[in-house]
């Protein structure tokens, strides 16, 4: 998927480039000053895409006999407002806290005694508050074009963790995780300079550095040494 998503990248900066170079002589120029500001204010919207980095216990003992554990990567999505600091033109610093909503799943595939497989998809949900804060480096633009490149780190907050839920009591199977993470997150994208704003396309990865799991004893967790988010993003920001 990263390969891809690279790819798509790459192929995208292209097109628009000698598409641009074609026609910088008939177009406008817009937003010319719009550099000269050093703040800038928006909103973004995303498509998320989450799973687990997943680490196995060394020779754990357990009654169940685990054949493996897969991610199942469910889609999501973010909301979050913008500001960005830009203290030189082709440098801004931003940053823009939000909600994302992420939903992932674990296929879960265990061999009974019977000699027959048991598959069992555990999900989880998650509602965070994020707080990124980003570095952005810019080219020079092309006309109404420019690339640029993302680099950072956040600190996140589960709105809707469940960590202290008792699953006897409830009744229900859950993995339990813990409800802060942190992490880094880069990747890049285009800036389009539109008559009244600016436009902007980005992918990102994002790394979650801390186990998330709670290891309470059940055989959905006491395979598991650890889980890790990993989450890649897909923004559409406006800046004016």
């Amino acid at each position: 998927m990263k390969n891809g998503l690279r790819t798509i990248f790459i192929c995208l900066i292209w097109v628009l480039s000698m598409f641009n170079a074609q026609s910088q002589s008939r177009w406008p120029k817009n937003l010319e000053d719009f550099d000269d500001n050093p703040f800038h204010f928006g909103f973004l919207v995303s498509g998320n895409r989450s799973y687990f980095d997943i680490k196995y216990k060394l020779n754990p003992t357990f009654q169940d006999s685990l054949l493996g554990v897969i991610n199942v990567p469910q889609p999501g999505f973010n909301l979050a407002l913008l500001a960005s600091v830009n203290p030189l033109k082709p440098v801004s610093i931003r940053f823009f806290p939000g909600l994302s909503f992420q939903d992932r799943a674990l296929e879960y595939r265990f061999l009974k005694p019977s000699g027959k497989e048991e598959t069992k998809v555990m999900r989880t949900e998650s509602v965070w508050l994020e707080f990124p804060l980003m570095i952005k480096l810019r080219t020079n633009r092309i006309g109404n074009f420019a690339a640029y490149s993302l680099i950072g780190g956040k600190y996140c907050i589960d709105m809707q963790t469940q960590k202290d839920v008792n699953s006897a009591l409830s009744g229900n199977e859950i993995i339990k995780l813990k409800d802060t993470d942190y992490g880094m997150e880069f990747g890049g994208g285009m800036d389009f300079f539109m008559p009244f704003f600016k436009f902007s396309t980005e992918v990102k990865l994002a790394f979650g550095f801390p186990n998330l799991l709670i290891d309470d004893g059940t055989r959905y967790t006491r395979h598991l040494e650890s889980l890790k988010t990993r989450t890649y993003v897909f923004t559409i920001s406006f800046e004016g």
